[in-house]
């Protein structure tokens, strides 16, 4: 299932980087999905609205066992 998950953000990816911005996968567990957000995304007005209906949306729609998407600052 990570590796599922580490694909669609990977295809995401490009998206995000279109605008200057980026997201890092840092682990999956217990249902949760953390990710790491970086460049223009860190203080991205629409980073919520990225995060939920973007991220999040894309990963439950192929992985429905996914309750939500946590972002961390490393």
């Amino acid at each position: 299932m990570e590796e599922k998950i580490k694909k669609i953000i990977n295809d995401l990816k490009p998206y995000l980087n279109s605008e200057g911005g980026d997201v890092e996968f840092i682990k999956y567990e217990d249902n949760y999905v953390y990710i790491k957000l970086t460049g223009a995304c860190l203080h991205c007005a629409f980073r919520d609205d990225t995060i939920k209906y973007g991220i999040l949306a894309q990963i439950q729609e192929e992985v429905p066992e996914v309750k939500d998407v946590i972002t961390v600052d490393l």
